[in-house]
């Protein structure tokens, strides 16, 4: 049975930066992959806000980097899933594909989050060409244009005052006759000129062969049907973490994020450490994920070093 120092679940910028980190500490840490390796950024198109690439970058060129860099310091990039933990002994036991079982003196939870879609068939076609779930990421690719945003919480209210900061008209597309989001948002997006908010409003389709060009909707009310052209379609429905296979052993918040002590990457659970969108359902960004990584590296050195293993 393997025994590891550091073992990273999930990749992405949290968890390729903790392997960066703690490979360069001497950890010899090893990475598995998860389903989707690189992350959300590997269905990402174009990357301009990550500090150093004034050109910009296509995401999966990005993690293509991040990869490469952890594993010139010598970390172990495995591609599996893991499908069992057992934190509750030391060392932690892991099962990756229900069949190799490791131990791990360390481990660092880096599975991010997935955003949930509304599960159009044109939602997947046009993704990363004018559909996007992170108006922060890709809201600057549109300025000048008209663009349109499905939700009604804080988060959608948030992403569509953002959009119309840099967007000439912003279609806010809500299911029913009322919000989610606190009153202060609604405030906010109500009193917007530029934010035109379509009430009791399902999206039957976006439109668009190879980008998006329009939206076609339908009033629940009146069941009148209308297409308004647009550049950008954004979902801000929610984020679901990818933790549900730690849920008995780490604490987590009602949506499933994972709970760590503020101004560190700490668990519950010793010895376990959580970074990137797994545990942040505010920020969300890669460069915050990045940093997360570090601490997560650095927690897990000093745990090490706490107990002397070497």
């Amino acid at each position: 049975m393997e025994q590891v120092k550091v073992l990273i679940i999930g990749s992405g910028p949290a968890g390729y930066t903790a392997a960066i980190y703690a490979a360069r500490a001497g950890m010899n840490p090893v990475l598995y992959t998860g389903g989707q390796p690189g992350g959300q950024l590997t269905i990402t198109t174009d990357v301009e806000n990550y500090p150093g690439y004034p050109e910009g970058i296509m995401g999966p060129e990005m993690m293509e980097d991040f990869r490469k860099q952890a594993e010139r310091f010598g970390t172990q990039v495995r591609y599996g899933l893991v499908t069992q933990v057992d934190f509750n002994a030391q060392p932690h036991r892991i099962v990756v594909d229900d069949q190799k079982t490791i131990l791990a003196d360390t481990v660092i939870i880096s599975t991010g989050a997935s955003a949930k879609w509304l599960g159009l068939e044109s939602e997947t076609r046009l993704n990363g060409r004018g559909v996007s779930a992170c108006a922060v990421c890709d809201g600057f690719f549109f300025r000048g244009q008209e663009v349109a945003i499905v939700g009604a919480g804080d988060t959608a209210c948030e992403e569509a005052s953002y959009l119309a900061n840099i967007c000439s008209k912003v279609y806010m597309i809500i299911r029913r006759d009322e919000m989610r989001a606190s009153q202060i948002m609604q405030n906010r997006v109500k009193n917007n000129p530029k934010i035109e908010i379509l009430w009791n409003t399902e999206t039957q389709e976006i439109l668009g062969d190879q980008e998006v060009t329009g939206m076609r909707i339908i009033n629940s009310k009146t069941n009148e049907i209308s297409e308004i052209p647009i550049s950008g379609f954004f979902v801000a429905i929610g984020h679901q973490p990818n933790t549900e296979i730690f849920k008995n052993f780490i604490s987590m918040d009602a949506a499933g994020y994972i709970q760590t002590i503020p101004g560190t990457s700490k668990t519950n659970i010793a010895g376990v450490f959580a970074c990137g969108d797994a545990q942040d359902n505010v920020y969300r960004q890669a460069v915050t994920a990045a940093g997360t990584g570090c601490m997560a590296a650095l927690d897990a050195e000093r745990y090490l070093a706490a107990l002397e293993i070497h």
